[in-house]
């Protein structure tokens, strides 16, 4: 392993600003030097030491560990370059924040099959419907449908493309008749969802003829949790607007039927996303590679 120290200092810099152009600033040099000396050093680690997007800058654990040891004895400093360089088994802490309505990653195999496999890995999922900056909040990656995505992460699928649906009670509909559009909604007893309590309640989206438009229903019964609006449902308060996949077995059991279906066309699904490829965190690329050969096995 051949390190140059004289880029321990541009590291340095980074994680103590937290912020490529502030190390810049302080040491005199461009912005560009700094970024491309951190690389050199990753290059040589072999390991990525932070994790940079065009909204934030963080370190990895691989950084952290390094920023700790920098500042032990110079007698330590070498065997930390070591132990950075060499760790190539997937452990660690590992946190991902992953959407309500993701069923596919949320189900419980795909988690509990990564866990058996990787056992140095502890997986924390926060299950969100906030959108933030991930790395900016301390996350090593996410789960969102693509739509959603920022465009400088890299998108891996962890389900196919996905529908909507509208779904009621069959006693509801016995009782309150059936509508025939998506206009006729605004007629109906609703149950919505919002992500949090300061944000109005999602837009119901739809298509006729090929031309998109959304419908605000002014729901009777609004939640930011997915199985209260199909509790509520079932019980016979409403209609309401999920994922088919996680609609699914409640119309198969009976307890919801399906309706104003000709007005839901498919849409790209779930990904699993994170920033940057280069130097990726072992504990990282063993997430990565376990939800492709999950989604390829479809287990």
């Amino acid at each position: 392993m051949r390190i140059d120290l004289n880029l321990l200092p541009l590291f340095l810099a980074v994680a103590e600003e937290d912020n490529f152009r502030a190390a810049a600033d302080r040491l005199g040099v461009t912005r560009s030097a700094v970024s491309q000396g951190v690389r050199r050093l990753e290059d040589a680690f072999g390991a990525a030491l932070v994790t940079r997007t065009t909204r934030a800058v963080r370190l990895t654990e691989a950084g952290e560990r390094l920023l700790e040891g920098l500042s032990r004895p110079l007698s330590d400093i070498r065997s930390v370059l070591e132990q950075v360089a060499g760790d190539v088994t997937p452990r660690g802490h590992l946190k991902i924040a992953v959407t309500s309505i993701a069923e596919r990653f949320l189900s419980g195999p795909l988690v509990a099959s990564f866990a058996e496999r990787c056992p140095n890995i502890t997986l924390d999922v926060t299950v969100t419907d906030e959108e933030f900056d991930i790395v900016a909040a301390g996350f090593d990656a996410g789960v969102r449908l693509g739509e959603i995505i920022e465009q400088d992460m890299i998108a891996v699928p962890v389900s196919g493309d996905q529908r909507e649906m509208v779904v009621a009670a069959p006693g509801y509909l016995d009782a309150h008749g059936t509508p025939s559009h998506p206009r006729e909604l605004l007629d109906h007893r609703c149950i919505g969802w919002r992500p949090a309590p300061n944000v109005a309640p999602y837009r119901w989206e739809f298509e006729e003829n090929g031309i998109p438009f959304d419908i605000a229903v002014g729901p009777q019964i609004t939640t930011n949790d997915l199985h209260l609006m199909l509790r509520s449902a079932v019980a016979g308060g409403g209609i309401t607007f999920v994922t088919e996949e996680t609609g699914r077995p409640y119309v198969e059991s009976g307890d919801l039927v399906p309706i104003l279906q000709d007005y839901l066309p498919p849409f790209p699904g779930f990904f699993l996303y994170f920033p940057q490829r280069r130097n990726m965190a072992p504990k990282l690329r063993a997430l990565v590679d376990h939800v492709k050969l999950k989604g390829a096995s479809g287990v």
